[in-house]
């Protein structure tokens, strides 16, 4: 018995070893993605990107619940050079993660900072198209996506709403420039380093109103993730406990002062 429970224990000692291991690894190679734009353009070579138009991420259905779907580096410089844009654009794209075997995740806006908006716009149905796919609001999905994606493009909507919005140096009014990876933003002229500030905004996550308050909190309290309203026509889904989008939408109903919008 005595043997068993040795053995049971080198076991299990080696196991948490490996998954510190494997944490402080994944961590170190981020942040030398973050710190050097050589690594990281590098890095997008053999990387995965999630694509988004006007913030609303690219999404595929299946069955009861949507996929994020990845694109290899050169075929977002297909797509891009198929619609008249320039491939220079990947360099707007953020970087997210990378999984454990080090292939670097990032997401890019298709619409975000173009040159021409409003043809992308217009392009839109072709895009969606040509990637097999739709683009969807993320408030709208969010019940549907798996825990891995719903982490995944909460988070790039994030970084990519916060570039969009601190484009310009706030004492200089200078551009201010991203780095490759997405971490800072840089002001030429007084080098001025701004890093980006995600946070909840609840009362974006209340006023989606897919459903209402008590009814979330119910759903909340279940064990069964799949809950049906009363009339039965409207099932939805709530992501993972261990889910950001499931700590999100908790958040939420347990802010007091967020039950309920002014007119």
């Amino acid at each position: 018995m005595s043997l068993y429970c040795g053995i049971a224990c080198r076991r299990k000692s080696l196991w948490c070893y490996r998954l510190l291991s494997t944490y402080v690894t994944k961590t170190r190679y981020l942040l030398e993605l973050k710190e050097d734009d050589d690594a990281c353009k590098t890095a997008q070579q053999t990387g995965a990107f999630y694509l988004f138009h006007s913030l609303a991420p690219l999404l595929q259905k299946s069955e009861h619940q949507y996929l994020a779907p990845q694109h290899s580096l050169s075929e977002l410089e297909k797509l891009l050079a198929k619609f008249g844009q320039d491939t220079q654009r990947i360099e707007d794209s953020v970087l997210l993660g990378c999984s454990e075997k080090h292939e670097a995740w990032f997401a890019l806006d298709l619409v975000l900072n173009s040159s021409s908006p409003i043809n992308a716009s217009l392009q839109k149905p072709q895009m969606e198209t040509e990637l097999k796919g739709s683009f969807i609001e993320l408030r709208k999905a969010l019940f549907q996506l798996n825990e891995k994606d719903a982490s995944l493009l909460s988070t790039a909507q994030a970084l990519l709403r916060w570039h969009d919005a601190h484009q310009f140096c706030s004492r200089s009014g200078q551009p201010s420039k991203k780095n490759m990876a997405g971490s800072k933003r840089v002001c030429p002229s007084n080098k001025i380093i701004y890093y980006p500030q995600i946070q909840v905004n609840l009362r974006e996550l209340e006023a989606a109103a897919w459903f209402s308050h008590d009814e979330v909190a119910t759903a909340l309290r279940r064990n069964n993730p799949y809950t049906q309203q009363q009339n039965g026509t409207f099932p939805f889904w709530l992501p993972p406990k261990l889910a950001i989008a499931h700590q999100l939408i908790k958040e939420w109903v347990e802010k007091p002062t967020c039950s309920a919008l002014p007119a």
